[in-house]
Order: structure tokens, then C-alpha cells, then sequence
């Protein structure tokens, strides 16, 4: 009979991985007799029915679906705390696990259809050599009953759904543990891959449970997140396909759910401090929002955003050239191009006299934190599409003309900036 083993999850750059498995073996071992070659392990990605998933090796081309099983890379074995944590001997060993990128069968997520959604990652470990313990050897031991997982970053969020009866949307929350009095706001709308029924992937499909770090909240004095879903795709114009219309059939019912969020939270949350951001499709939302409602938020954060420039008007231009608003994009982005939607709509707020309007265009979206390398160990190269992770990092800086962004004789980053905005 098969041992119980519990896995942890971690929100990184690319999304949630499965980082670590904790293997309860109820006796007392020492750091140097665990090793990683004492153990193999083998994964299978199974969906909501216990199917193992077909998928292509790369999301972006249409290549043959392939069944997502195999054998998994060990990088660090030790006794831990049944919380995976490294200690010099202990009844459980954790098992670190090679991730990212370039090992798709460590992630804790997948798009099998129109979203993306968390599997069941149905792991086997079992023990290849032996594993000196106290008045006795470990040999042969296997492990393949999962008895729970852990994902940190997520526990801080909340979930709720809104009292809109036309179209309740689904989303998560967080609610400050720091600060007094009122506090902002920060709204997150997800990408297009974050659609569905289940709010905990608009938060951690991407990175955003960085912006309830206490690094980016301290920034802030404490603020409130507000992460909503649309069951489909923030671009649906109603025809549910991905048009140029530049419309949304979520407008209404998202101000209903933002107007809500703030009734209930009305002693806390400073309504002068609303700031808006999302990427790509959550980018376009942005953009729309701010069009449909210029004066309600403090400021705007469009990431990769997808509302071509020529459905917005100059009567547009003028009606926001107000709003304090930074963009984040990358040339080479393929999916949504710059060229058709920020960079024009950036010159026009411009030339139309827009005083707080910043725009962080990058050359492409390389790892610059030391995460994730490629096969020849340099940073890795993701596609250009990925430029929220920059703005999730706190990495955007320079303005369009590649220069610092400067306020009061200080150089801000993205969260600095944004932090300082008030009606």
C-alpha cells in the first residue's frame, strides 16, 4: 500500500508550479543520507474527470497534443518540517523540483480548452536506494497518495461574487493587515486565459499575489485588492468572438461590482485613491473603463493593453488626458501589437497635453531576476506578450523616452507612482 505525500505550490513568474513534495516517513533521518538520487518520480496531469490531459508542447502553436505524463527532475532532496522546510534530520524529506518554462509537467495550471485551470497532478515517487535512518534502513518505500497541497501566496485572498443580477461576476480579494484609516484601492483585471469560474486563477495564473507583498504594500500603507473574473473574456462585445469593436458586454456589470466592493468596504477604502490595471485583455478593460467612467479612478495601469487605437476618438483623447495613466508593453509582441494600440494612443494623449502619462515600451521580456534559464543557462527569453511581469515585479522605471520617471526631484518606479496618485 501506496504512502501519503502532500506537494507545495508557488505563484511565479510563469505562473503556479508545483516546487516542492513533502514525504512523511516516520522516522528520524540526517541531511547527509538523503539525496536526490534515492528517489524517482514520476507525474501525471490529470483533468477534473481523472483523465490525463492531452496538450501541445507549446501554447502558442498548434503542434499534436501529447498525453502530459513522465518523470520529473529531483534538484534537492534534505529532512525537512512537514511544511517542507530544510532541517539537519527530521521524520519528512522534501523533494525540490526542477520548474518552469522549460518543464511543463511541473505546473500546477493548464489550458485545455479556452482557460486555464488547475489539475490534478498525480505524482508516484518512489525510493531507489536505500536511506540509512535510526536502527534501521529505508528501502523501497513509495509514495502516490496525495493528501493535500499548499499554495501560500493564495491564502492571503478571499473570494465573493457580486449582487448584480443581470451578470454576477466571481472575484478574489485581500484585505490589508497594515495601515489604519482608509486605504486605496488597487483593481487587477485578468487576461483573457483567466476567464471562467474560478476566481483563484485571476490572481494566480499570473503573478498578482505580488501586489499583496508586503514589499508592494508597504508602498501603498496597506491597500485592497480587487481581482474580478468574467466567466468568458473581457473583449466580449456580445458576439463572443475576439473583435475590433472596442466595446465590452462586462462594462456595467464590473462598475456594479467596483461599486460594491467600495459600499462594503466604505469606512476603509479611500475612494479617492481607486486604481485600475490588467493585462492584455484585462489591459483592454482597463482602457474601457477609464473611457466609459473618466473620472472615477485615481489612476490606471494598462499592461500589454488590447483596445486599438482607432476605435478610440480624439473626443476620447481629450476626455481622459487627465487620468494619470502608465503603460507597460514590449516591441516584439506579437499578440497584441504595440504599434496598433499603445504607442498610438500613447502619442495622442501626448500631443493632446497629458501631463501624467507614462509608458515603459521594452525591448523584450527576458528573466531578470534570476529564475528561470534557458538550455544555455542565460536569462530567460519569454514571449513578448508576457509584459505584466514586469509591472507585477515592480520593474518598470523608464519612460518612453528611456529615461527615468521622476517625480519631485525622485525617481519612482511603476508602484511608487501609482502610490502617489489622488484625485
Amino acid at each position: 500500500m501506496g504512502r501519503s505525500y502532500y506537494s507545495i505550490i508557488e505563484i511565479t513568474d510563469h505562473g503556479p508550479y508545483v516546487t516542492k513534495l513533502v514525504l512523511p516517513i516516520s522516522v528520524n533521518v540526517k541531511a547527509e543520507e538523503v539525496k536526490p538520487e534515492c528517489f524517482s518520480v514520476y507525474v501525471e496531469r490529470k483533468d477534473k474527470k481523472g483523465e490525463i490531459l492531452k496538450l501541445s508542447r507549446n501554447w502558442l502553436e498548434k503542434t499534436e497534443k501529447e498525453l502530459s505524463k513522465g518523470y520529473c527532475v529531483v534538484e534537492a532532496a534534505y529532512p525537512s518540517c512537514s511544511q517542507g522546510v530544510r532541517r539537519e534530520e527530521g521524520e519528512f524529506v522534501t523533494l525540490e523540483m526542477k520548474y518552469g518554462p522549460l518543464d511543463s509537467l511541473s505546473a500546477a495550471i493548464a489550458c485545455p480548452s479556452d482557460f486555464n485551470e488547475f489539475i490534478f497532478s498525480d505524482y508516484r515517487i518512489t525510493q531507489i536506494a536505500e536511506i540509512p535512518a535510526e536502527e534501521e534502513r529505508l528501502t523501497g518505500l513509495v509514495f502516490d497518495l496525495c493528501a493535500g497541497n499548499t499554495m501560500k501566496q493564495a491564502e492571503k485572498f478571499l473570494h465573493g461574487i457580486s449582487s448584480y443580477e443581470e451578470e454576477p461576476l466571481k472575484y478574489g480579494y485581500f484585505v490589508p493587515q497594515t495601515g489604519n484609516g482608509r486605504r486605496p484601492l488597487i483593481i487587477w483585471l485578468h487576461g483573457a486565459g483567466e476567464g471562467g469560474q474560478d476566481p483563484t486563477i485571476a490572481y494566480t495564473g499570473n503573478k498578482v499575489v505580488n501586489l499583496a507583498s508586503d514589499a508592494i504594500q508597504a508602498k501603498f500603507g496597506g491597500a485592497y485588492m480587487l481581482v474580478p473574473q468574467t466567466p468568458t473574456f473581457w473583449m466580449n462585445d456580445g458576439s463572443g468572438q475576439y473583435g475590433r469593436s472596442g466595446k465590452s458586454k462586462y462594462g456595467v456589470a464590473l462598475k456594479a461590482l467596483i461599486d460594491e466592493f467600495i459600499f462594503r468596504n466604505d469606512a476603509v477604502i479611500d475612494t479617492n485613491r481607486i486604481y485600475i490595471g490588467g493585462c492584455s485583455n484585462g489591459g483592454f478593460m482597463t482602457m474601457r473603463m477609464v473611457l466609459d467612467y473618466p473620472d472615477f479612478f485615481a489612476a490606471a495601469y494598462p499592461v500589454c493593453e488590447a483596445l486599438f487605437n482607432d476605435v478610440i476618438s480624439d473626443a476620447d483623447i481629450e476626455a481622459i488626458k487627465h487620468v494619470p495613466i502608465w503603460f507597460t508593453h514590449s516591441k516584439d509582441d506579437l499578440i497584441v501589437k504595440p504599434e496598433e494600440t499603445v504607442i498610438p494612443t500613447y502619442k495622442r494623449l501626448i500631443k493632446a497635453g497629458a501631463k501624467n502619462v507614462h509608458f515603459s515600451l521594452f525591448d523584450k521580456v527576458v528573466d531578470i531576476h534570476g529564475l528561470f534559464a534557458d538550455e544555455k543557462g542565460e536569462p530567460f527569453n519569454y514571449i513578448g506578450h508576457f509584459s505584466w511581469i514586469y509591472a507585477l515585479n515592480d520593474d518598470c522605471h523608464l519612460d518612453y523616452d528611456g529615461k527615468s520617471v521622476v517625480v519631485e526631484g525622485k525617481k519612482v518606479s511603476l508602484m511608487d507612482w501609482l502610490a502617489m496618485q489622488s484625485k
